[in-house]
């Protein structure tokens, strides 16, 4: 196939919570296909880091700070860009502690959804017109929101070794509505040419979890078909793809990079 189709230079790229540990891959994937990448973080300390890595590489970027779930910092982010077209945007922003349902409160489901439907909701529908103008400009817009292998299938609870540990159902839940929130749009704005995808993720555990729960870890590994873990860097090659013109008659998918495990 023509690497050019992976080519993103002249897009446009906003990706949210992009200071975590799937995040910060994300924007170097897309920043090096050639967008510009807009980083987003709560605040702007939190991206400097990331930002300095990828102007450091020689690769676009610019800070975006503001809080998803803020609507005022919502709307002054996207009258800051003045009518900018906008190609790409990652619905990657999350956060959330364990539980099981024996445990969680219902203000964990409530906070759960707002982070993780709610805020990719109202940022989309905020930046809509931003994205018809990409559209209009570039022949082609992607929306990527990254759900969960846990939005398709359940936990094995034995794997953890307590309640608090698990992962919890606010968060599959969440990531589910997610999931059919995908579909819906996908249908909704398919005939403007506007793409919207979901990625399913699979054990990505972060670099900390790694380090100090070895037995969690190999549990996880005898879970999936490949064997192993992911790491980080293999989130950004299918972000880019869904980003990109190679998938161009790609909408309303949900891409699992979960090396197998939903196989099962």
């Amino acid at each position: 196939m023509n690497r050019s189709v992976f080519n993103l230079s002249g897009r446009e790229a906003l990706v949210t919570g992009a200071s975590g540990y799937l995040g910060r891959e994300i924007c170097l994937a897309l920043a090096r296909a050639g967008a510009h990448v807009l980083v987003n973080a709560r605040t702007a300390s939190a991206c400097a880091d990331l930002l300095a890595e990828i102007e450091d590489s020689g690769l676009c970027a610019s800070a975006a700070p503001f809080d998803i779930t803020d609507e005022a910092s919502v709307a002054d982010f996207v009258a800051s860009r003045e009518n900018k077209p906008l190609h790409i945007l990652v619905n990657n922003a999350y956060s959330g502690d364990g539980g099981t349902i024996a445990t969680a409160s219902s203000d964990a489901f409530r906070k759960a959804l707002e982070i993780g439907l709610v805020s990719p909701h109202h940022l989309f529908r905020s930046l809509l017109a931003q994205l018809r103008m990409g559209r209009k400009e570039a022949g082609d817009a992607s929306v990527i929101n990254i759900a969960s292998m846990y939005g398709l299938v359940s936990p094995d609870l034995r794997n953890y070794q307590t309640a608090e540990s698990s992962n919890p159902p606010f968060y599959g839940a969440a990531k589910a509505a997610l999931v059919q929130y995908t579909r819906y749009a996908a249908c909704e704005f398919g005939p403007e040419g506007i793409r919207v995808n979901a990625l399913a993720p699979g054990p990505f555990p972060a670099p900390e979890v790694q380090q100090s729960a070895g037995e969690f870890i190999h549990a996880l590994e005898a879970r999936v078909p490949l064997g192993r873990i992911g790491k980080a860097h293999e989130i950004g090659g299918p972000v880019a793809f869904l980003a990109s013109s190679a998938a161009t008659f790609v909408t309303g998918a949900v891409l699992p990079v979960d090396g197998g495990w939903t196989c099962w």
